[in-house]
Order: structure tokens, then C-alpha cells, then sequence
């Protein structure tokens, strides 16, 4: 069942039709996008226990530096009780400042049906802003709700510090740290981590990318086996853009 998504979806995926040259005079801008990963990490923790992702997306944007989109992607139910889907609504502004790229914006995450045992729901609202110059980006994220259901939480932010160099043409070395605070809740705090490369092959930007934290995070599925969403690992990935 599993290989015949797969399958469907890459099939789906080549045969989507270029916006580009339709849009080439427009102020106005659409692009979707479609991966296949072999783990499905936020923030270095595993949202699928360990299991691949079909993940997609659309965004518009306007020539003017504003944007809207939507990213979703298959999650477990053990993360998420009930739920077994992440979708995500964000919108923003990017404009110049000097050689610095800006991005500011706010990112809803959804959950449907998706519950903590103490009945309340993982959605979760942040703000972010972020700078990027030449190969370095820096963004922080600052939640303006509960943090994915844990109680008074609101406040946690996220700082994320990625790295893209082309060490060749269609080849890129990336690497990223992050640093998650969680207000109210103790020890929740952690770090995490990715290096990795990628590869253009044809408009199929193939990923090969290990990513760890330093904590951990063992959960027990209903067949009795457990596993560390936090532990290092190693993620393939498929992605193309339309």
C-alpha cells in the first residue's frame, strides 16, 4: 500500500505542468511543491515515530514582497492522539534591508481531530521574522499560543540558524542549528542539528541530511515498541517544484 503511494505521487508530481511561463507578466505568482522524506523531523524530533512522509504545498506570493501558503504533511497519531494529518497556514512580507533579506510573517500549525490526553488541541500560532545574507539565515519564532497543547506555554520561541553553500554546480552542502525554549514546562528545552547535502538532479532536488538533538523523547506505540523521536538519524529526501 505504502510503495503504491509512493509511486502515485511521484507519478503525479512529473506530470504537473510549469507555472512559469504563464505567470511571467504577472504581478502575481503560484508555486506548489511535493516531497517524499524517510522520517518526518520538526525541529529534530521524528512526527511520523520513525516512518516516512508525503508531504506537499502551494504558495502564492505578489511581486510585491507579500505571500500567502499552505504545507502539509502525514503525522502519527501516537504524537498527535486522533490526529493523523499536519496542516499548515502561514503568510508574511519579504523585502530588502541593504544585503539583508528579510522575512517576516506568522505560521499557523493544524491539527484536525488532533487532542493531548487532557483534551486540548495541538494547534499552535507563531510569529517569526528572519534575515538572510549570502549563504547564513537566521529566524526566530515566538509562539503566540499554548506551544503544541503543553499549558501556558505561550511565549516558547525557536531560533534557527541555517547554512546553504554550493560547493558545486546543482550540489549544495546545508547544515542547521536550532534552539527550542518551552515556557512553564521543565527540562523541555533542547537543541538540535542537521548537516547534510543536496543534489538538483533535473528539477528533483534529491536530500541526504543526518539530524540529532541533545535530548530524548521515547515513546511506546500499541505493539509495544519504542522508540526515541530525539535520537540522530539519517533522512532521505525527494522534492520537486511546479
Amino acid at each position: 500500500m505504502r510503495k503504491t503511494l509512493l509511486a502515485t505521487a511521484v507519478a503525479a508530481v512529473a506530470a504537473m505542468p510549469s507555472f512559469a511561463a504563464a505567470q511571467a507578466s504577472s504581478p502575481h505568482s503560484i508555486a506548489g511543491n511535493m516531497s517524499i522524506v524517510s522520517d518526518y523531523r520538526f525541529r529534530g524530533i521524528s512526527q511520523t515515530f520513525v516512518q516516512p512522509a508525503i508531504q506537499g504545498g502551494i504558495d502564492y506570493s505578489h511581486k510585491s514582497g507579500f505571500y500567502l501558503g499552505n504545507w502539509n504533511s502525514n503525522v502519527n497519531g501516537l504524537s498527535y492522539t486522533d490526529g493523523s494529518i499536519e496542516m499548515d497556514i502561514y503568510g508574511g512580507y519579504k523585502f530588502g534591508a541593504g544585503p539583508i533579506a528579510m522575512d517576516v510573517g506568522l505560521l499557523q500549525y493544524l491539527y484536525p481531530g488532533a487532542k493531548t490526553t487532557a483534551g486540548d488541541k495541538f494547534d499552535t500560532m507563531e510569529a517569526y521574522v528572519a534575515g538572510t545574507w549570502r549563504w547564513f539565515t537566521l529566524k526566530y519564532s515566538y509562539a503566540l499560543t499554548d506551544f503544541f497543547g503543553a499549558p501556558n506555554s505561550d511565549g516558547s520561541g525557536y531560533l534557527d540558524l541555517p547554512f546553504n553553500y554550493e560547493l558545486a554546480p546543482k550540489f549544495s552542502f546545508v547544515a542547521h542549528y536550532g534552539m527550542q525554549t518551552v515556557e512553564n514546562v521543565s527540562g523541555a528545552d533542547y537543541d538540535d542539528y542537521k548537516i547534510g547535502v543536496t543534489y538538483d538532479l533535473n528539477g528533483w532536488m534529491l536530500g541526504l541530511a543526518y539530524i540529532d538533538t541533545d535530548t530524548t523523547l521515547n515513546v511506546t506505540n500499541a505493539a509495544g515498541k519504542t522508540e526515541d523521536l530525539a535520537k540522530g538519524t539519517v533522512v532521505f529526501s525527494v522534492a520537486k517544484s511546479f
